[in-house]
């Protein structure tokens, strides 16, 4: 895709955000734990950066996903992956289905004040027994006259200490686990919400992630997005966005690791020359960097199908599954160049090592992405393909919804 100078100007906007806004506090707020999330969001809401690809009617900028992609990627290039997680909750994980399916007053509610930084919003899918397998989620709404009583508990919610609303996924009747779930806003005082303790992770430190519990929680039906026991369909279609959101995060990570240790091996002496002189090295960067214009090549190519309006289930799992691959190999060669002091927590390519690590699970494993793919490409065992025959590929929620 050739950019554009509005594209372009975008770019330099959020590069300098991130330099500026981000960079210079990220290790205070990875060893904090957290950010201070509603700060900053309402500096990103002030550039118009939280609603690029939602409509005007709600205060976004009503421009193509593209225009998003673009902030993305350029976002992915901060000093840590736990604040541009956090934004891109915001903006491709709690918000796309509220955006294309809510009721007019739901927006003006939420998707309104989430654009403009006022309110934190939080995707809660996941739970203790039902990651991978969205299908298995236990929390329910049970109708009350106007309102539904919620109960259940969510795990993994990215967001949740500072949330000011949940976009939850529940089980709304007893019908087959595809068609008896809708997607309900709870705000987070709403009297029977309770945020646990914040999660000590491996990476992404200066992201909030706490377990969420809902008990006796009362909110009216008007909070239903869509239509009801259509929620696992609208989680699908927003996972989509969450995966190409995913894809155009991780590109600049990737090649800041691999940026960063050319120049640490240009100036590291061993045996008397540079280790940037020894053959092997090089040419394993080179290679690096290859492999990420070619998986930059391919999550574009998915998001032109995207703008397109096309389906683009098979690019999107493709560019999710990609990420998680190169998250896993490309951090870990970089650190091995490193040697003793990229074992070192304070080191740039640490933080890179732990925070990519997330990758490959979150936002679906690299597991149930080779699956739909495979599903997609008519090449699952026959068994599978009498057993999910007329179903909804399985689906996986994130480290973090």
């Amino acid at each position: 895709m050739i950019l554009t100078d509005e594209h372009r100007q975008l770019q330099r906007t959020v590069r300098s955000f991130v330099q500026q806004e981000i960079n210079p506090r990220v290790d205070e707020w990875e060893k904090a734990g957290g950010f201070p999330t509603h700060e900053l969001f309402r500096e990103l809401g002030k550039l118009g950066l939280l609603g690029i690809s939602k409509p005007e009617a709600w205060g976004g900028l009503g421009l193509d996903f593209s225009y998003e992609a673009v902030f993305l990627e350029e976002l992915g290039a901060a000093d840590c992956g736990g604040v541009p997680l956090s934004i891109a909750v915001q903006t491709s994980m709690a918000t796309p289905a509220l955006a294309n399916f809510a009721s007019d007053e739901l927006k003006e509610e939420f998707l309104t004040p989430a654009i403009s930084g006022e309110k934190v919003a939080s995707i809660a899918v996941s739970e203790p027994g039902a990651g991978s397998d969205v299908a298995a989620i236990k929390t329910r709404a049970r109708s009350d006259g106007d309102d539904y009583i919620i109960n259940g508990e969510k795990m993994w919610i990215t967001n949740a200490p500072s949330a000011d609303f949940f976009c939850t996924l529940v089980n709304t009747s007893d019908g087959k686990p595809h068609q008896n779930k809708s997607l309900i806003v709870i705000p987070a005082d709403t009297p029977g919400v309770s945020v646990g303790k914040r999660l000590h992770k491996m990476g992404m430190r200066s992201s909030e992630t706490a377990p969420v519990a809902f008990e006796d929680v009362r909110v009216p039906k008007r909070n239903l997005i869509g239509d009801e026991g259509s929620g696992f369909l609208l989680q699908m279609l927003q996972f989509q966005e969450e995966r190409l959101a995913g894809a155009a995060l991780t590109i600049r990570g990737l090649e800041n690791c691999i940026s960063q240790t050319i120049d640490y091996v240009r100036d590291r002496q061993a045996f008397g020359a540079s280790l940037l002189d020894n053959q092997t090295i090089h040419h394993s960067l080179a290679e690096m960097q290859t492999e990420v214009e070619c998986f930059r090549a391919l999550t574009w190519r998915a998001i032109e199908a995207y703008i397109a309006g096309q389906d683009v289930t098979t690019l999107a799992s493709m560019a999710k599954l990609k990420a998680g691959r190169l998250c896993r190999s490309i951090p870990d060669k970089c650190l091995q160049f490193w040697g003793g002091m990229g074992y070192i927590e304070e080191t740039l390519i640490n933080r890179y090592y732990r925070d990519c690590r997330l990758t490959p699970i979150g936002g679906g494993a690299d597991e149930v992405m080779l699956g739909i793919i495979c599903k997609l490409m008519g090449i699952l065992p026959s068994r599978k393909k009498t057993d999910t025959a007329n179903k909804p590929a399985k689906e996986a929620s994130t480290v973090g919804e």
